[in-house]
C-alpha cells in the first residue's frame, strides 16, 4: 500500500489544485482535500500560506479551545442494555437498525489501519432508523423545490467574515475570487506523486448540480448521491427531513451489519476479488482506473449487494457525514471508560495536523478508495474535514431515533423519498 510521506508535506504543495495541507503519512489520508472550499479559492488567489489556514479556521468555525489536551468526549455513562422490543416499522426508505453492543475501531490485524482507528473499544447504541441508501440527487432536488436552499458551493466567501481571522495586513482577492465554485477531482492533472495530493481543482459554479464544473449536469443521474455537500449542507437536509445525520458510532456497527471480526461491510474478500462489492478505485490510484466495477465516478444507489442490515454502499461511492467533531484521540479517551453508551462524539475538534481546522467526521470511503493508497472502504475507517467543505466524493445520509417526529417541514411539503 503506497502512503503519503512520513511528515507533513508543506502547504504549497498542491497550491493549484487543493490548496491546503496534505495528508500527512501519520493521518492516511484519503485522497480528498481537507480544506474548506472558501479557504481554498481564498488561497488560490492571495496564494498566502498563512491565509489558508486561518481563513479555513474562521470558514469552518471553532466549537471550543482545540489543544490537546483540552477536550474531553461528550460520552454517555454505561447504562443497561436497551429492552427487548418488536421491530419498529421504518419510515420509506429506511431501515430499523436493532441496538446492541460492538467492538469499534481498526481489528488487531488489519495492516492499513491508521493510528486514530485505535485502540479498539467496545461501545453501546440503541436502535435507530437509518437511510438504506445514500441521499440521493433526486431526494436533494426535492428539499431544493420545497425550501430555495442554496448550498455553500452556491454561495459566495463573504470577505468581511473571513478577514477577521487572516494576519493583519492581507490584502484583499479580486472579487471574482469570491465567486461559489468547488473543487474537483481532475486525475488527469496529476502528477502521480501521492505526496502531492495534486488532483484536485478549483472549479468555478461548480456544485451539486454541476458536480464537475460548467457544462456538467446531473441529468440521468438522479438515483445517483449527491456530492459537492458540506456538513451544513447535509444537517440542513436531515432537519428539514425530520431526520439527523447518524453519530460515528452508529455509523460504524451500521456499516459492520451485526457481524463482528470483519474488515469491510461485506467481509474480509479483497475488493479485487470476486464480484465486484462496492464502487471503489480500480487500480493504481490516480492515473489508472479499470473500472471493474463498472463505474468511474459515482453509481446509482443500490448498484451492489446491501450489507445484513439492508444497507447500501457502506463503502464506497461517496463519503457520508456524521454528526461528531473529530478528534485523533478520541478513542483513546474512551478506553478506560468501556462499554460506552450510546456516544455523541468529543466536545471539540482537534488535528494535530491542522490544530486550527474544526473538523467533523466522516466515513465509508469513496469512488476514490483503492488498495493502492487509502483503503478507506474498510469499516473502521475515519475521514475529518472541515464542515464548509463539499467535493465531488461527499454526500450523506441520515438517520432517525425512536421515537419518529410527528411533524416536519418535509412531510408539509412532501416526501424527500
Amino acid at each position: 500500500m503506497s502512503t503519503p510521506p512520513s511528515s507533513r508535506s508543506p502547504l504549497l504543495s498542491a497550491i493549484a489544485a487543493c490548496l491546503a495541507l496534505s495528508f500527512a503519512a501519520s493521518a492516511g489520508a484519503d485522497p480528498s482535500c481537507e480544506s474548506g472550499a472558501a479557504a481554498a479559492k481564498l488561497q488560490a488567489i492571495a496564494g498566502t500560506e498563512g491565509a489558508a489556514a486561518t481563513a479555513e479556521a474562521a470558514a469552518a468555525g471553532r466549537p471550543g479551545d482545540a489543544g490537546a489536551g483540552s477536550a474531553r468526549a461528550a460520552e454517555h455513562a454505561p447504562g443497561d442494555a436497551p429492552a427487548a422490543a418488536a421491530t419498529p416499522v421504518a419510515p420509506e426508505g429506511m431501515v430499523w437498525i436493532p441496538g446492541g453492543e460492538f467492538e469499534m475501531g481498526a481489528l488487531d490485524d488489519d495492516t492499513h489501519a491508521r493510528p486514530d482507528e485505535r485502540p479498539r473499544h467496545r461501545v453501546r447504541v440503541d436502535g435507530f432508523f437509518m437511510d438504506a441508501t445514500e441521499v440521493t440527487n433526486r431526494q436533494f432536488a426535492k428539499f431544493v423545490e420545497a425550501t430555495g436552499y442554496r448550498t455553500t458551493a452556491e454561495r459566495r466567501v463573504e470577505w468581511e467574515q473571513i478577514k477577521k481571522d487572516l494576519p493583519e495586513g492581507t490584502e484583499k482577492p479580486p472579487d471574482d475570487a469570491f465567486d461559489p465554485g468547488a473543487l474537483v477531482f481532475t486525475p488527469e492533472q496529476s502528477s502521480g506523486d501521492l505526496r502531492r495530493n495534486d488532483w484536485w481543482s478549483w472549479r468555478k459554479a461548480a456544485d451539486w448540480r454541476h458536480p464537475r464544473g460548467p457544462g456538467s449536469s446531473i441529468e440521468g443521474m438522479e438515483d445517483h448521491p449527491v456530492v459537492d455537500m458540506s456538513w451544513d449542507d447535509a444537517q440542513a437536509y436531515a432537519k428539514w427531513a425530520g431526520k439527523r445525520l447518524p453519530t460515528e458510532a452508529e455509523w460504524e456497527y451500521a456499516a459492520r451489519g451485526g457481524v463482528p471480526g470483519k474488515l469491510q461491510p461485506w467481509g474480509d474478500e479483497p475488493p479485487a476479488e470476486g464480484r465486484p462489492k462496492a464502487n471503489t478505485w480500480d487500480g493504481v490510484f490516480p492515473g489508472s482506473n479499470t473500472k471493474r466495477d463498472g463505474f468511474e465516478f459515482t453509481s446509482p444507489v443500490r448498484s451492489y449487494p446491501p450489507n445484513r442490515f439492508g444497507l447500501h454502499d457502506m463503502a464506497g461511492n461517496v463519503w457520508e457525514w456524521c454528526s461528531d467533531w473529530y478528534r485523533f484521540d478520541t478513542y483513546a479517551m474512551r478506553a478506560d471508560k468501556a462499554p460506552i453508551v450510546n456516544p455523541q462524539g468529543p466536545a471539540d475538534s482537534y488535528d494535530p495536523d491542522e490544530p486550527h481546522a474544526a473538523k467533523r467526521v466522516q466515513r465509508g470511503g469513496s469512488f476514490l478508495c483503492s488498495v493502492s493508497y487509502c483503503s478507506s472502504y474498510r469499516s473502521s475507517a475515519r475521514m475529518k474535514t472541515t464542515p464548509d467543505t463539499g467535493l465531488s466524493h461527499t454526500g450523506f445520509r441520515c438517520a432517525r431515533s425512536l421515537p419518529a417526529p410527528a411533524v416536519s417541514p418535509a412531510v408539509e411539503a412532501g416526501k424527500p423519498g
